[in-house]
């Protein structure tokens, strides 16, 4: 195998990756000596120092000369600058005391007054602040040591997860010690080293995982196995045994936000820093002071009992530093001694912050030494050829390995006879610029999928984020706000460049929305061999052209957004403060995937029905539904290509009027309008008929008891809640309503979380009419049909309105297509009508079709909850077909602020609007949110004197006793999100778009 290059500084020595057995982890010794030969006497003391042992986090071992007398940061500062560690202060060293807990050595003590017998005590390196995000974290080096703490986590039992959890993080680390995958190199591994305790039981699916990280480089190895740690409950717990007031044993545990407890191994509850007034310790009893708020003015106290006051105090200081390092901006000052009397502990945390240490590492990142990190052809595990750290600088004299010229020139011959490279330090200029994408970045370790029409990249091969100028951002939000509100005061920018800036963050989210299909659900599909080989060639060679497309789009989107608001290019910004003439050259580029975007429509289709008549595709297109990735429904995502020809002309025809006519940039983006409205109109009709079957197909799932929902000619109108009159009295039900029937349902108790039919009704010869005062329920109206006749309220009068409007022009668009047809209803509709008369057979009915349907629900444990039916039913609303279409055009997504009704501080998140909803991320890099908010029922203003709001561009949210601020980086951002949400905040009664112009009477929704 090749060899795969990264870029770190120079290390003292080379060191292998992993395997403790080899013992050559962070090593200072040279070539050819050995750990015994450095060893005088043993531990005998040199001098005054004496020789203590640490174990390094891939398990070698090295020896050290101290005073014990001296601090314990001595200590430190000698095993980080040996270990050539830049981010030393998330790492720490531990002992075992005397009752075999671990403990870490604190930098302020001596270290006799801490350990008993140094010299016979082993000290080891590890991680001691567990950041929420591996993305924090800027140096690879560091990042490497924090998949070692994995791996001797997952082997001592600490991070417990699953099985396939377990099998997928061992892949990854085999991967990062052996390379590529090769079965017997693969089980020779294995059997040499022990990554799992039940690794004998999973074997055979580590190398199954490990097939799939073909061409994955160590560094973005190490980078997965962060990424799939942070997500477990158990990252970063170390327990710390107690009891509650009633005896229950408990374990206690710090995080990044705050306390957690544990019972057993499940997390039983979160007392976040911003809740907690005060932490404090007396003798065994450990105490937790909240905010009165939290949980009642006779419950701000907690009390949990430890095994001993030592353990106790452990654990205080523990949270002391842990609050310290995440929650502060400069590192505490220390407490001055008492002359006579002390009160209280005088422990104090005395590293930086990671505020501190992220500003210290960027600012001094660029002076470090780069070097090569290579995985040695040869797979046998040994102390010198297994993967390996290679120093390599032109500058550098200390070579480890290569230290002299014959060496140089063998292993440069070996390179050459092989055909391998081993390229300069890959320097990315995007570095300096912190507006720049990562997708700006063609380098190995670029964030962006490497995904090539030829081949594909699997979720699990993320890219390492090396060169991802965000990382930055993560660790100093508030800094950054700062900064960021500064910059905008000082420079102000129009109003072009934050429309220009829509066109930028809309991309990045829709360029996601297509990774969903093109990366995600590929990688599904492929992995259970569910989709015929046909219908793979359809989607995927329609939909990748686009994908690499847009890729290429967001990357030119990026730089000119950079360059426009970029300092350092004052003296050229005339040439930059425009974004016309990129929309130009890429509208009329889009002009050639005409042809791809007129195949969506027979990719729908043929998805749909393989889905119907393929059980294993069946399965794998629910399961994958039901992942956090796939956070709308599939099919969706294949609208997007069309969705945005839409916001493309929508967003120009803003820019357009905005700019006068003799603004430079006006005819570029007046003829990029042209050119996108020429494809828009194109695609028009047939987007409306996607938009129709989409939701069709959405419903029939959704829905238990109705067979053919996706009939011809059938269209979706209107969904919502009304109360139907029974013998029991007003019973909620859900109707949906169709250009040829009405539909009333019930939410099912079923697992499935579905909605189960309860009566369908044809609207050949219905009648509408209001009727409050003959039954004396509000907001009431009466629906005569064929069968039957039912008695309707609605939750208001509006709503009312909206239902009989909608009602009446879809009777009479029904009676008009029947004249000109002759047919009635399909001859399935019909017999399902008729086989009774009365609503219990009906009933009883539907509930044979549900157990009929169960059989291929059965693998499905639950259903997605934030559909907009589920919406409707729980805020009591409803949604037209014409308000899916706004919303389609309403999409926006960017960084804002957020804060709750009473906390204090703000949040930043990239927050995306879509589908009458708000997701929530971290970044915009991340690959599913991390919440919603449904928007149905909420209302939109701004904060009101009673808020406290001292602050500008900032809109609230309220539903009920549900409060949330916002806070937009403009007026013009601020104002588009007020138009968005309002858009599906307050849905408007209009008829579906899918009504012909010139038909009945416009509809007035008010």
């Amino acid at each position: 195998m090749g060899e795969i290059e990264g870029s770190y500084r120079v290390l003292q020595t080379p060191g292998t990756r992993l395997g403790a057995q080899f013992n050559a982890g962070i090593s200072t010794l040279e070539p050819g000596q050995s750990l015994s030969g450095n060893m005088v006497g043993g531990s005998k003391s040199h001098g005054l120092g004496l020789q203590v042992r640490v174990q390094g986090l891939d398990d070698s071992q090295e020896f050290f000369v101290i005073d014990p007398k001296l601090p314990g940061q001595n200590l430190l500062s000698e095993v980080f600058h040996r270990g050539n560690l830049i981010e030393s202060d998330y790492f720490g060293v531990e002992f075992q005391n005397m009752q075999m807990n671990w403990v870490w050595l604190e930098p302020t003590k001596p270290i006799a007054r801490q350990v008993r017998i140094p010299a016979n005590t082993l000290f080891r390196l590890s991680v001691k602040f567990f950041p929420p995000d591996p993305g924090q974290l800027q140096e690879e080096y560091t990042r490497y040591l924090f998949s070692l703490q994995m791996k001797r986590d997952l082997m001592e039992g600490r991070l417990i997860c699953t099985e396939n959890t377990g099998a997928l993080l061992a892949s990854h680390i085999v991967q990062s010690e052996i390379g590529d995958h090769d079965d017997a190199a693969d089980r020779e591994f294995l059997r040499a080293n022990k990554l799992l305790p039940y690794q004998d039981k999973v074997q055979e699916r580590i190398m199954e995982f490990h097939r799939r990280h073909l061409g994955q480089t160590p560094a973005e190895s190490d980078f997965q196995i962060l990424e799939i740690a942070r997500k477990l409950e158990m990252y970063g717990v170390r327990f710390h045994p107690a009891a509650d007031r009633e005896g229950t044993k408990i374990n206690l545990t710090v995080a990044h936000m705050g306390l957690q407890v544990f019972q057993g191994n499940t997390k039983i509850n979160t007392f976040n820093w911003s809740k907690i007034r005060k932490l404090s310790f007396k003798r065994k009893r450990f105490l937790i002071k909240l905010h009165p708020e939290v949980h009642g003015p006779h419950q701000d106290i907690l009390e949990f009992m430890m095994a001993s006051r030592d353990q106790c105090k452990n654990f205080w200081k523990i949270c002391v530093e842990y609050h310290s390092f995440f929650r502060l901006f400069d590192q505490p000052e220390p407490k001055t001694k008492a002359i006579l009397f002390t009160r209280g502990s005088s422990f104090r945390y005395s590293g930086r912050t990671q505020k501190q240490l992220v500003e210290y590492v960027r600012e001094n990142g660029a002076k470090r030494t780069p070097y090569q990190r290579c995985v040695c052809l040869n797979r046998n595990p040994s102390p010198l050829k297994k993967n390996m750290f290679v120093p390599f600088s032109p500058h550098s004299h200390h070579l480890g390995l290569l230290k002299n010229q014959t060496t140089h020139f063998f292993f440069f011959f070996f390179l050459s006879f092989f055909n391998l490279t081993l390229p300069l330090p890959f320097v990315d200029s995007v570095m300096d610029n912190p507006q720049l994408s990562p997708l700006t970045s063609k380098g190995p370790l670029s964030l962006s999928p490497s995904f090539q029409m030829s081949t594909l990249s699997l979720p699990s091969q993320a890219p390492s984020p090396l060169q991802s100028p965000i990382l930055s951002e993560v660790g100093s939000t508030a800094r950054l706000e700062e900064e960021e509100e500064g910059r905008r005061k000082r420079y102000p920018t129009d109003k072009a460049y934050f429309i220009a800036k829509e066109i930028l963050t809309t991309e990045r989210t829709y360029l996601k929305d297509l990774e969903v299909i093109t990366v995600w659900f590929r990688s599904a599909v492929i992995k259970e061999n569910a989709m015929p080989e046909g219908l793979m060639t359809l989607l995927f060679s329609t939909i990748d052209p686009i994908y690499e497309f847009h890729r290429g789009f967001l990357k030119e989107l990026d730089q000119r957004l950079a360059l426009w608001y970029g300092r350092s290019n004052a003296h050229v910004k005339g040439d930059y403060q425009r974004i016309g003439d990129v929309m130009l050259k890429n509208m009329c580029a889009l002009k050639e995937f005409t042809s791809y975007l007129q195949k969506h429509d027979e990719v729908l289709t043929e998805l749909e029905k393989a889905s119907k008549r393929i059980k294993k595709l069946e399965t794998v297109y629910k399961e994958f539904e039901l992942q956090k990735v796939c956070y709308l429904p599939l099919n969706t995502f294949l609208l997007k290509p069309i969705q945005r020809l839409m916001h493309y002309k929508l967003i120009l025809e803003r820019l357009c009027k905005h700019y006068s006519p003799a603004h430079r940039d006006y005819e570029d983006c007046k003829e990029a309008l042209k050119e996108v409205a020429e494809i828009a109109t194109q695609l028009q009709s047939s987007l409306i008929r996607l938009e129709n079957f989409q939701k069709l197909t959405e419903l029939q799932r959704d829905l238990i008891g109705i067979e053919n929902l996706t009939a011809p000619g059938r269209e979706f109108i209107r969904e919502g809640c009304l109360y139907k009159l029974t013998k029991k009295g007003l019973q909620q039900r859900m109707f949906f309503l169709f250009s040829d029937m009405l539909l009333y349902t019930s939410k099912g108790v079923t697992a499935t979380n579905q909605f189960k039919v309860h009566g369908q009704l044809p609207l050949h010869g219905m009648i509408v009419e209001e009727s409050e005062n003959e039954w004396s329920v509000p907001h009431c109206f009466t629906i005569y049909s064929a069968q039957r006749t039912i008695v309707v309220a609605a939750s208001s009068k509006v709503e009312m309105g909206k239902w009989i409007e909608d009602l009446n022009l879809a009777i009479d668009l029904a009676k008009k297509s029947q004249e000109k047809s002759g047919v009635f209803l399909s001859t399935g509709l019909n017999d399902h009508s008729n086989r009774s008369s009365d609503e219990v057979s009906l009933e009883q009915e539907s509930e044979d079709d549900m157990n009929s349907s169960r059989t291929s629900l059965d693998k499905q444990t639950h259903h997605r909850a934030n559909t907009t039916m589920h919406v409707c039913w729980h805020r009591n609303t409803s949604v037209s077909m014409s308000d899916h279409s706004l919303a389609v055009e309403n999409q926006l997504s960017g960084y804002l602020l957020r804060k709750f009704k009473n906390s204090n501080g703000w949040q930043k998140l990239w927050v995306v609007f879509t589908n009458f909803c708000l997701f929530f991320y971290k970044t915009h890099q991340d690959d599913f949110p991390l919440a919603s908010l449904p928007l149905l029922g909420y209302t939109v203003s701004t904060p009101d004197e009673s808020d406290s709001i001292h602050k500008e561009y900032v809109f609230k949210l309220q539903f009920k006793s549900h409060v949330y601020f916002f806070r937009a980086e403009s007026e013009y951002t601020f104002e588009r999100w007020m138009e968005v949400i309002k858009s599906a905040a307050s849905t408007t009664g209009r008829m579906s778009l899918l009504i012909p112009k010139g038909g009945p009477g416009e509809i007035n929704g008010s």
